[in-house]
């Protein structure tokens, strides 16, 4: 297996620690995120993506 694969899956198997860790897993799987890293890099400005996940797993955490 390849290195790039077995770091895709290993990504995938990170446990999420609230809902800001699932969305991120998501965009990433539909290629949302790719496209709003793009427009970022172009315009020059940050979305704010990891502030928003790190707000959303402190307002909505994972308990176990």
């Amino acid at each position: 297996m390849s290195v790039i694969k077995s770091m895709k899956l290993n990504r995938k198997n990170i446990q999420s620690r609230g809902l800001g860790d699932s969305i991120h897993k998501i965009t990433q799987a539909t290629g949302i995120k790719a496209v709003v890293d793009k427009v970022n890099k172009v315009t020059g400005k940050d979305c704010g993506c990891s502030e928003r996940r790190d707000t959303l797993n402190r307002l909505f955490p994972y308990n176990k």
